[in-house]
């Protein structure tokens, strides 16, 4: 006959379920402090970090080419030095052919997507809704302002003044010397961890390294072949629209892309409000039909495609880590905050792995306990 089963006090129960509640609420707050802390640390070297996050990101790009070069015999310096200053030369002829039409025309876009709002504002306050023009007047002066000033900072260039251009040229030169480096010897740094860790620590760092590092570098392979694809086609279809200004608004689309979901938003926007109103309501028509065909296909068809798996993010963290990224850092913060959410996700799945991996050790012997248990009864 089975044993009675014993019956436990509901105090007790309680105090069991308060006391785990404190333990996890302890927890928390210490992990919130640490977050705290870590977030400050990052504010104060950021001017250090900043220059290493934007080499480790280009060296991502870099790094496979001059490993094919090494593996053919190079020298590690000769195959780094051939690949940094061939994309050096590259960007360089880009920017050379790109710049006089962007800059030249970057008011011209501002001007364009003031009116489009503007002559929004007018059909939405007009017959036949005749909706109240307090806010949306309100609202369309603010966008109005940003885009002015925007135009403003695009038109004067980025060497407003003698300090911010040394800042500028100091950070670039910094960045491309360390990308040379991290190039030519960043092959070297995991054996260098797996040797310091040891067995116990340097396999685990080198593995959440190599996925993190593969997780980048996939992510800004595959953004920059869709940005392109995008930039083709958006400023194509501008093109063939007759817009004026089809390159300008092309390279915003490029480089929009880089920040998922709010960037493509907001670069067909523009591209549809400079439409209006340098082509009419019809090319606008047009022009929001192509957006839309881009954005789907890039959705649907080509970041599922050329991301794969690789990434394996919710959209709506996607939306949260770049609105948070912008708040805290501004573009920069926008820019990054994917990779580095990325990095964070591709940390706690290895963990995850290695928690399953200890239960499935520990589950034998539990089922043999209970076994045990279920034979006394």
């Amino acid at each position: 006959m089975a044993k009675d089963k014993k019956i436990r006090d509901r105090g007790v129960v309680i105090d069991e379920g308060l006391a785990t509640l404190q333990r996890w609420g302890l927890r928390l707050i210490v992990i919130a402090v640490a977050a705290w802390i870590l977030g400050h640390l990052i504010g104060t070297v950021w001017m250090v970090l900043y220059p290493v996050a934007l080499a480790l990101i280009v060296t991502t790009v870099l790094g496979p080419p001059a490993a094919w070069l090494r593996s053919k015999g190079w020298p590690d310096a000769l195959a780094a030095a051939t690949i940094v200053l061939g994309f050096i030369g590259g960007v360089v002829g880009v920017i050379a052919v790109l710049t006089p039409q962007v800059a030249g025309q970057a008011s011209q876009v501002a001007d364009g997507a003031s009116d489009g709002l503007q002559k929004i504002r007018d059909w939405v306050t007009g017959e036949p809704l005749n909706l109240s023009d307090g806010q949306i007047t309100r609202a369309i002066e603010a966008v109005q302002g940003k885009l002015t000033e925007s135009a403003s900072a695009i038109s004067s260039g980025v060497f407003s003044t003698i300090g911010t251009a040394t800042s500028v040229i100091v950070n670039l030169v910094l960045v491309l010397m360390l990308t040379f480096f991290f190039v030519k010897d960043g092959h070297k740094f995991l054996p260098w961890v797996r040797a310091l860790g040891g067995q116990r620590a340097g396999v685990h760092l080198v593995e959440v390294m190599e996925r993190a590092w593969s997780t980048l570098g996939g992510f800004i392979r595959t953004q920059t072949l869709v940005a392109l694809i995008d930039a083709v086609i958006i400023g194509g279809g501008l093109a063939i629209l007759g817009s004026p200004l089809a390159v300008p608004l092309g390279v915003v689309t490029f480089f929009g892309a880089y920040i998922p979901i709010i960037g493509a938003f907001v670069s067909g926007a523009l591209a549809v409000l400079v439409t209006l109103v340098t082509n009419g309501t019809s090319d606008a028509l047009i022009a929001l039909g192509i957006v839309v065909f881009v954005q789907q296909l890039e959705g649907n068809v080509l970041s599922p495609w050329l991301q794969g798996k690789n990434m394996n993010l919710h959209p709506a963290v996607v939306l949260l880590s770049v609105t948070a990224g912008s708040s805290l850092f501004g573009i920069t913060g926008a820019f990054l905050a994917v990779p580095v959410i990325a990095t964070v996700a591709e940390i706690l799945r290895y963990l995850n792995e290695r928690i399953d991996d200890s239960v499935s050790v520990l589950a034998p012997k539990e089922d043999a306990q209970s076994a045990e248990t279920l034979a006394e009864d």
